[in-house]
């Protein structure tokens, strides 16, 4: 049986959470060898949060790349690339020459661990997929203190969807497009109406009789799960959709306990929609805040990024924060970059804005917000001609129970406006994979090779070098060297038949070892000044042992996992 054969259509679907689980399950089966498939938690509706663990001996510790996605639960393409990644390196073991790729690259692939959440929020997504309300993260409220009237997003009419709802209002802020039947577009004082309220289709909680809400872009989701995690936490009102401490939800806390049970992870791809763009550290300061050799190491990443997939990357602070110099707070890849010293970033998949031919902003996140009538009517046409009509649907006249007359349907922006149309995906998943592949390559590797005996009667000395030949440092990041789990190199040596004559040397430090990489634009071996670094990614150590037999040296860290190596004596 083929992968082929095994693909269960999220190349050119979103799949729900029962298809979603038949894929993971029918690779574990398939691929004992590679792959293990555990729930890292359940959901308060019982859905399992899947997490796949991908690579020759996948139980042995090394360097690990982690990818998520559908932390939001409309950003349903998140799920599909990180299935998508996990296949391709399915197909990489199985095939590593027909994989495309540079040969050192494949070799350092195929010792690489990977860990896939391909969906953080199974409750969300399901809402999503079967019913079409709009969810932030997940499809719940806890919020005791919620006896204000608010939204509750849901089916009005009976026909299994919910919208949104339209009504005739004279202070309306939206009027109907001209160019477009249906579309409505921001009124400007030269209209002449009718003018429209927009709500989310559901009802009232709490109604009054005459107070409508405002809709908040949370719905009735409270919190944010990307709002939830422990680094630079900060309650509401500071920052909306915290929750009522961090890691307060289920989805958050099992992230943060599986990889805080695996410090060996090294890079982190955290899926989002839409945009077309990677977001960088720093959240929280400017560039001239970042370590310097961090910052070059994301520069070449970013070159990578436009390479594979014609995405611009920006600095989190400076170029997508809401209100300028307000950072956000909670958020998993500053979590991921600060506390788990991982080189973290986020992709906003799918650019819609340049499908449809939007310039791009001084400031990227102003893409979302700063647009014109002429450019809702791009978006719609755009729809109508290359989405087969996805997203604007027809209005329906409905009696509502609280707020009388009302229209319902509207824009339903799942697929094509925050998700790609299906038909894109196959293009989506294959330009993050590759970019991925390239991620993950910059993997610390430890070898001990150099190996000397030299022997005077019956005491012989073993000399060894233990080496870093891969491109990241064994702490990976310059701003993470300092955290206190991340290991230096120890060295264990343990004899069969001899005699270690000094038993300090059993177990010994040899310290974080450089990888060769240097980054981009890091001013390192300019040609008019070319000089490399001296011997910085090993360390020679010697052991003195009497007798005939062999010494093993395990060498390694919690950061870089371990390696074994022995000599005979």
């Amino acid at each position: 049986m083929t992968l082929d054969d095994l693909h269960r259509g999220f190349r050119s679907d979103y799949l729900d959470h029962a298809t979603l689980t038949e894929q993971l399950k029918l690779w574990e089966q398939t691929y004992p060898a590679l792959c293990r498939l555990e729930s890292i938690g359940t959901t308060e509706e019982g859905r399992d949060i899947w997490m796949l663990t991908l690579g020759r001996d996948p139980d042995r510790i090394r360097p690990a790349v982690w990818v998520d996605g559908n932390m939001h639960a409309v950003e349903l393409a998140g799920s599909s690339v990180a299935l998508g990644i996990a296949e391709d390196v399915l197909r990489l073991h199985e095939n590593p020459e027909g994989a495309g790729l540079s040969a050192p690259v494949t070799e350092r692939l195929l010792d690489v661990l990977f860990y896939v959440v391909p969906r953080i929020s199974p409750d969300g997504a399901e809402a999503v997929l079967k019913t079409a309300r709009y969810v932030r993260s997940v499809p719940r409220d806890a919020r005791v203190e919620n006896q204000e009237p608010h939204w509750i997003a849901e089916d009005v009419d009976g026909d299994g969807q919910a919208f949104v709802m339209r009504k005739v209002d004279p202070a309306g802020e939206l009027v109907e497009s001209k160019d477009i039947p249906g579309l409505l577009v921001p009124r400007t004082i030269d209209d002449e109406g009718p003018f429209f309220k927009v709500y989310p289709e559901g009802r009232i909680e709490n109604f009054d009789g005459h107070t409508i809400p405002d809709p908040c872009y949370l719905g009735d989701n409270d919190p944010d799960l990307n709002r939830n995690f422990p680094f630079d936490w900060a309650a509401e009102p500071k920052q909306a959709g915290a929750g009522p401490y961090p890691l307060s939800e289920v989805e958050s806390r099992a992230i943060v306990q599986t990889v805080t049970a695996r410090p060996h992870i090294f890079a982190w791809l955290n899926l989002h929609t839409f945009g077309g763009v990677f977001i960088r550290p720093l959240g929280d300061g400017p560039d001239s805040k970042m370590e310097p050799t961090d910052l070059a190491l994301y520069r070449q990443l970013e070159a990578w990024a436009t390479e594979c997939t014609g995405y611009p990357t920006v600095s989190g602070f400076e170029q997508f924060t809401y209100v300028p110099e307000t950072p956000l707070h909670g958020d998993l890849s500053d979590y991921a970059f600060r506390q788990r010293g991982a080189i973290a970033w986020v992709c906003e998949l799918w650019d819609l804005f340049d499908r449809v031919g939007l310039p791009k902003k001084k400031r990227f996140v102003d893409r979302y917000g700063h647009l014109e009538t002429e450019d809702f009517v791009k978006i719609a046409r755009w729809d109508l001609e290359c989405n087969e009509g996805r997203s604007m649907r027809p209005w329906t006249k409905f009696d509502h129970p609280q707020l009388g007359a009302v229209e319902l349907g509207g824009v339903d922006p799942r697929f094509g406006m925050w998700n790609p149309p299906r038909e894109e995906l196959a293009t989506v998943i294959a330009n993050q994979s590759k970019l991925f592949f390239r991620m993950a390559a910059l993997a610390p590797r430890l070898c001990i090779d150099d190996v000397h005996v030299e022997r005077s009667g019956d005491v012989a000395t073993v000399t060894a070098t233990i080496r870093n030949d891969g491109y990241l440092p064994t702490y990976v990041l310059a701003s993470s060297k300092a955290l206190p789990w991340n290991q230096p190199i120890f060295v264990d040596a343990a004899g069969e038949g001899v005699e270690l004559l000094d038993a300090a040397q059993s177990h010994r430090e040899a310290g974080h070892l450089q990888g060769w990489g240097t980054g981009r634009f890091s001013g390192a071996g300019a040609l008019f000044f070319q000089r490399t670094r001296g011997t910085v990614s090993e360390k020679v150590l010697s052991w003195t042992v009497r007798g005939k037999g062999s010494l093993t040296l395990v060498a390694g860290s919690d950061r870089t996992g371990w390696i074994e190596h022995t000599i005979e004596i």
